[in-house]
């Protein structure tokens, strides 16, 4: 036997071999291991750093809704892109904490983000059942997707959810975490966390909540519009009593408790859209907002809106447009077309607008016919000329002509315009009271004529007229468009002793600090003479009196007022003013076709003003026009505005400026006359 052929050296160089190949399977491995530790720790890190910072969570801000105020500051409306309503920890019943904890994550309190416990749990009930029916991603992970990942169903979103969820457990504690979730999840019908969901199903608030509500509301996250309360009730019920068995099987409640919580029959809100009281002073608030600040902040940032709007005057306002309405529908017996009708109220001592109609339905027409239309106003505009001419030096004494005038207008067919009186009658040598009050157009041509178009223009701009004017005659007769509230605004400078407000319908804007982020002062401004506006004043109280605008005398209080018609009556108008009150309707077809004869202004839009002012200043007190220093007043004859004589019985007192009045007459001035005379008589027989 040789050498190499030894039993003993074949062993050992077999044993070598497998020396090696050990060796080299324990390199292998180690390189193994290695790879696969970098490759993880490689992918862990490239994943890591793909994930979004969560120091922000702190400092979360969610979109939250924009809730606008009426001046008694009950809730009128929102503003949104989710509903959702931020709640605080210490807010939340401990029942809608558990309930929720129950039925998506009950290891929630143990677990640091990811529980493998729950994962084979809900694996096994799910090979079980042959479908899925509990899920395994904790509450921590549901916030994690919903505040940073996308809805995407994949492993790697998955693993990016665990990690994140990982990163919150160890920044945010258990409290934060759950009112995270609790205020993010969505919940059916547009709701946004528990507490947008509480008043949207329930009408109350979240700490309101009872079990088997609280119940309901943890079974929707799993799929809200499929367990949905009014669409899927069955399946809602089925829902609300699997979260209470496993509240029993938590230990949360007893089994009575649970008993109990399916036998109570839940009172849900109605889902049908609430009637908004205020849509075209709501549509005012949201624009003026976008137009200032962006949409952004209006639908996101959840902003505290206080309006001026007085919640008693608009259901008046809403109520009395639509009974006059009607009621001029059915004496007409209109065939075809939505008449239309505006009302537009204000308090003329600070701007602050009272209530707003702008049409008959917001829903079929956002038009608003009291702030965008222009119309012409008729009559309804003569006393802002008025007031002018009575500022150029005219007296309600002055003695017009009321006869036939003829002017050249190559526009006209017949080459001349030959302006008429609406009754078609001329009733001769006429007081300016008097022409105001009958609203005599050919007296009113005249008056301006006198005192010159463009003063006239140039006063109502003052009085905060803003639509361009035509620069002619037939401006006297109400010609050129313009909208209610510029009108409202004018007579409101009569009401307000000669000075002009600034209208405005948001009282100040709350951020989600609670800090102030605007608030509005009334901007006031005295832009014509005191004593020239109680003078105007005095005469349109005798238009209400004795005049077109006699409806509003049932008020039973002061009321000074001109009402408005165009041709063919198109437009019917009724402005009309208290010392607290100012308010203006407004009644036609945007068409812009006639009403019917009868339908002036008088008869169409004056009820409509006295159906509201008697509700809206039902709590109001009785108050008269204040008379101003430098107004004395002259015992005059109605029909000439002469002097009177003792032996006159039905001498009136006539107001002038002091300085102004006839040559040897006895000048009465306001604190020697009479209570009676001061209130009532001023002006009036």
């Amino acid at each position: 036997m040789t050498a190499n052929n030894h039993p003993r050296q074949k062993k050992k160089g077999a044993s070598s071999r497998r020396s090696v190949l050990r060796s080299l399977a324990v390199v292998l491995i180690v390189v193994f291991i290695t790879v696969a530790v970098v490759a993880s720790s490689a992918a862990y890190y490239v994943l890591l750093q793909g994930l979004p910072s969560i120091a922000a969570l702190k400092d979360y801000r969610p979109s939250i809704t924009t809730r606008v105020y009426a001046d008694n500051n009950e809730l009128i409306d929102e503003f949104f892109l989710e509903d959702r309503k931020i709640v605080r920890y210490e807010d939340i019943p401990k029942i809608v904490i558990q309930a929720f904890v129950a039925a998506e994550d009950s290891r929630f309190f143990q677990h640091h983000g990811f529980d493998t416990q729950s994962v084979v749990r809900a694996f096994l009930k799910n090979l079980k059942a042959g479908h899925i029916i509990q899920g395994g991603s904790t509450i921590t992970q549901q916030v994690a997707k919903l505040l940073y990942l996308s809805p995407e169903k994949s492993y790697i979103r998955k693993l990016k959810e665990a990690l994140l969820a990982y990163k919150i457990e160890k920044y945010l504690t258990k409290e934060e975490i759950i009112t995270l979730y609790l205020n993010h999840i969505y919940l059916g019908h547009g709701t946004y966390g528990v507490e947008a969901a509480a008043q949207g199903y329930f009408g109350k608030k979240a700490k309101e909540l009872t079990l088997p509500e609280a119940a309901m509301l943890a079974g929707l996250p799993k799929a809200p519009s499929l367990y949905s309360p009014y669409n899927h009730p069955e399946k809602c019920y089925q829902r609300q009593a699997y979260v209470l068995s496993r509240m029993v099987e938590d230990g949360y409640i007893t089994e009575k408790e649970r008993k109990s919580a399916l036998a109570t029959k839940l009172r849900l809100r109605s889902i049908k859209p609430k009637d908004k009281i205020a849509p075209y002073f709501i549509e005012n608030v949201r624009r003026y907002i976008i137009e200032k600040y962006g949409g952004d902040l209006l639908y996101k940032e959840g902003l505290e809106v206080y309006t001026t709007l007085n919640i008693t005057m608009q259901q008046a306002a809403r109520d009395a447009v639509e009974q006059g309405l009607k009621e001029i529908e059915e004496r007409e017996d209109y065939k075809k077309g939505e008449l239309q009708g505006a009302l537009y109220a204000m308090n003329p001592k600070t701007g602050a607008v009272m209530a707003m109609v702008g049409g008959r339905n917001f829903e079929q027409s956002e038009f608003n016919r009291a702030t965008q239309s222009r119309r012409q106003p008729g009559s309804a505009f003569k006393p802002v000329f008025y007031t002018a001419a009575l500022d150029r030096g005219l007296t309600p004494s002055t003695v017009i002509v009321d006869a036939p005038i003829v002017y050249p207008d190559p526009q006209q067919p017949d080459g001349v315009w030959m302006p008429q009186n609406f009754d078609r009658k001329f009733l001769g040598p006429t007081t300016l009271r008097n022409a105001l009050i009958h609203s005599r157009n050919i007296v009113s041509i005249k008056i301006l004529k006198e005192i010159g178009v463009d003063y006239a223009v140039s006063y109502a701009k003052n009085m905060g007229i803003a639509s361009p004017l035509v620069q002619n005659l037939s401006l006297a007769l109400g010609t050129s468009g313009v909208t209610l509230q510029e009108l409202v605004g004018a007579y409101g400078v009569l009401a307000n002793e000669g000075q002009r407000v600034k209208p405005f319908f948001i009282k100040k804007i709350v951020d989600r600090t609670g800090q102030v982020f605007e608030a509005t002062q009334p901007v006031v401004e005295q832009v014509i003479d005191p004593r020239i506006a109680f003078i105007t004043t005095s005469i349109l109280k005798d238009v209400v009196e004795r005049g077109t605008g006699q409806r509003a005398k049932r008020l039973g209080r002061p009321v000074a007022g001109k009402t408005g018609t165009t041709d063919d009556t198109r437009d019917a108008w009724f402005i009309g003013f208290t010392p607290s009150l100012v308010a203006g309707v407004w009644v036609g077809f945007d068409q812009e076709r006639s009403m019917g004869r009868q339908e002036v202004g008088g008869r169409a839009a004056a009820p409509i003003w006295v159906y509201f002012a008697e509700r809206a200043l039902r709590e109001t007190p009785v108050e008269d026009f204040p008379i101003p220093d430098g107004v004395v007043f002259v015992k005059v004859k109605p029909k000439t505005g002469l002097p009177a004589k003792p032996s006159d019985q039905d001498a009136i007192y006539e107001c002038f400026l002091e300085g102004t009045t006839p040559d040897d007459v006895e000048v009465i001035y306001p604190e020697n006359l009479r209570q009676a005379e001061s209130a009532k008589q001023i002006g009036a027989d």
